[in-house]
């Protein structure tokens, strides 16, 4: 009679995990499930991405490494700022989420004593600073909805300033100091 009794535990231990597994077996996704675990929804109306980076190396170290997190509510635009050598070749490359003071001026200016050039441009759209800007042609500010003319081309000096005074590089970084 002792020998039967773990017989019994067994087949009570056994019944109990095959209801487990019944319970944890796979099952069809839901729509809610898909919604929690991928929410589409943004943390605000109008919600958006830019790819955001200090001072990389390149524009791929820049998007590769990005981090992927939504805009702030006040910010509309995505800002690049391309530094590059005589060559062409990057130096640096900054980008972020902008308001709309921050993308004022746009374009390419030359950095005096180093021979660099200094681009920026400013887009509207999700993650829409994939590339970043290597002359006047592509140092621009692409908006898809209307600006009543408040975007305007950058002065060469006003580039410099605005990069000076926005914390992106140093005076001593901007000047070769």
């Amino acid at each position: 009679m002792m020998e039967a009794w773990p017989t019994v535990a067994w087949v009570l231990l056994l019944t109990t995990i095959a209801d487990w597994f019944k319970t944890v077996q796979t099952r069809d996704f839901t729509m809610e499930d898909i919604i929690l675990l991928h929410p589409s929804t943004t943390p605000h109306p109008g919600g958006f991405k830019c790819f955001t980076c200090q001072d990389a190396a390149d524009n791929y170290e820049c998007n590769r490494w990005a981090p992927d997190v939504y805009c702030p509510k006040e910010t509309r635009y995505c800002y690049t700022l391309h530094m590059m050598d005589n060559g062409g070749d990057s130096v640096s490359v900054s980008k972020r989420c902008a308001t709309l003071t921050d993308c004022q001026f746009t374009g390419c200016a030359r950095v005096a004593h180093e021979g660099h050039q200094v681009c920026s441009s400013c887009c509207e759209g999700n993650i829409c600073n994939v590339l970043v800007p290597r002359n006047e042609s592509s140092a621009t500010f692409s908006v898809t909805s209307p600006l009543g003319g408040s975007a305007r081309r950058l002065h060469p000096a006003a580039l410099i300033y605005t990069v000076i005074t926005s914390g992106i590089f140093s005076a001593g970084h901007i000047c070769g100091i």
